[in-house]
């Protein structure tokens, strides 16, 4: 029987995990005709079919996420008009609660909900034997999860590349779906650095991100790990989500003897106001997580990412604004996420009681709040964006140090900045160009500073024109 796994991924640079677990676990059961095929979101949907359809599958796995979801639905529609005797299996976060939401997709045969690895391989050998499985089946925990390995080969092309050295997380904040299931299945450490070790194969740079919910959540073993890739023969890039609060003198010392580029730490803060962290049952101490933050950063030798959450309960758009001002120089990336109330979360069980409107189909992106009205979460998505573009770029560090002279808070700053685009251009902000951009911040900061200052905001916008453009600065600045 031939099967044929699809992962749409969102990027042509990412390397999907889901489906190479899933394709590794067939072929240990002797099922070895197994194909895994990747395509991207911007793919066109024609060539995504044309690919699925001549692999001439008896099974097609679909996986899918809150991202992808849409297109994978339309894809495995398309291919069962096209193939009919094919049986077509979804599998996934996305699909594994309120299955009951396809139940009229005649196209889709099977359901698989939670981990495949044990699942898929009974379902396909049930198919063999000429039975009919049921349509929805509850996966159970994969017993071979750590001794598993890697799942890619020195073939692999792309340059982002994912690793579980342990499954489920500690922790239940309301809005995640690690929430829905309890206890954490790790790797050994040495295990860990015997697998890390195989990423070498893959001949040119790669990032590792690990999945893991919360690397550190056995501080020990985090320790243990970290220490064996100070080794010379690690030499990819390790990307860490860890709980800040978990670090201690040891982690840090050990952190800070990576060379530069080597390690990037992602922190969850997600909200510095107290009510809101106790709502979604987050468990931490802002200005400890924001310390350790800072500390991480200005070892010189570390990439730090810290998240926040709009959206979440209680936290109105001044209570934003401070969490922005408190994060802001305590990482090099500030990711602004907003809030998606994912099936199987207690935050959409409990969505009415927070006042939460959201959006009925995925990503289910929050709409409006108790707290924060639509119009404030139109202009905080603004904000993010030009966050995005003005400092996560790296593109603008002349300007940006020139306006926190300016402007104590730099929430006000993107917020003016916001408003004033909106009134001198108009256009939304991907559709503008880095030249246009460059002219708006000298317009901008024209408009709010005396005449004196004018020469040094145009002395810091050329330095930052000079970094990234071939081209000659325009004659305005």
């Amino acid at each position: 029987m031939k099967i044929a796994l699809f992962a749409l991924n969102a990027s042509w640079s990412h390397a999907a995990l889901s489906v190479r677990c899933l394709a590794d676990a067939l072929r240990a059961a002797d099922l070895c005709d197994v194909r895994v095929i990747e395509g991207n979101l911007r793919d066109r949907t024609r060539s995504l079919l044309e690919l699925l359809y001549n692999e001439n599958a008896d099974v097609y796995g679909f996986s899918c996420y809150i991202w992808n979801v849409t297109e994978q639905l339309a894809l495995a529609q398309s291919l069962h008009a096209l193939r009919p005797a094919a049986r077509i299996v979804l599998g996934g976060p996305e699909v594994s609660f309120a299955t009951e939401r396809y139940e009229n997709l005649t196209y889709i045969d099977h359901i698989i909900t939670g981990e495949g690895e044990v699942a898929l391989p009974a379902l396909v050998r049930a198919l063999e034997r000429g039975e009919q499985p049921p349509r929805v089946i509850a996966g159970t925990p994969d017993p071979n999860f750590t001794a598993r390995g890697i799942h890619y080969g020195a073939d692999t092309a792309q340059t982002l590349v994912y690793y579980e050295s342990a499954r489920g997380c500690p922790f239940s904040c309301a809005f995640c779906l690690s929430s829905a299931s309890s206890g954490v299945r790790a790797k050994s450490a040495a295990d860990t650095l015997d697998d890390l070790l195989e990423f070498e194969r893959i001949p040119h740079p790669v990032t590792v991100k690990l999945v893991d919910r919360t690397f550190n959540a056995s501080p020990a073993r985090a320790k243990a790990i970290w220490q064996g890739l100070l080794d010379k023969r690690y030499t990819k890039c390790y990307h860490f989500e860890v709980c800040a609060d978990l670090l201690d003198e040891e982690s840090f010392a050990l952190l800070a003897r990576f060379p530069a580029g080597k390690v990037r730490l992602e922190i969850g803060l997600q909200s510095t106001n107290a009510r809101t962290l106790a709502a979604i049952g987050r468990r931490q101490t802002p200005s400890a997580v924001l310390a350790a933050a800072k500390r991480l950063m200005q070892a010189g030798n570390l990439h730090v990412h810290l998240d926040l959450i709009a959206g979440l309960p209680h936290e109105d758009y001044a209570s934003f604004a401070r969490s922005f001002d408190a994060a802001y120089d305590a990482c090099h990336v500030l990711q602004l996420g907003f809030l998606k109330l994912l099936h199987g979360t207690r935050l959409r069980r409990d969505a009415d009681k927070h006042g939460i409107v959201f959006e009925q189909e995925p990503p289910y992106t929050v709409l409006k709040t108790a707290a924060l009205s639509f119009e404030e979460l139109s202009r905080l998505h603004a904000i993010s964006d030009l966050t995005e573009r003005l400092r996560d770029s790296g593109r603008f560090p002349h300007t940006l140090a020139f306006f926190r002279t300016v402007i104590d808070s730099p929430f006000a700053f993107y917020e003016q900045l916001t408003d004033h685009i909106a009134r001198a251009d108009g256009r939304e902000l991907h559709r503008i160009g880095q030249r246009d951009l460059f002219l708006l911040l000298s317009l901008f900061g024209k408009a709010i500073l005396p005449e004196a200052r004018h020469a040094a905001l145009s002395e810091a916008l050329r330095a930052d024109f000079a970094l990234s453009e071939a081209r000659k600065p325009p004659k305005e600045l």
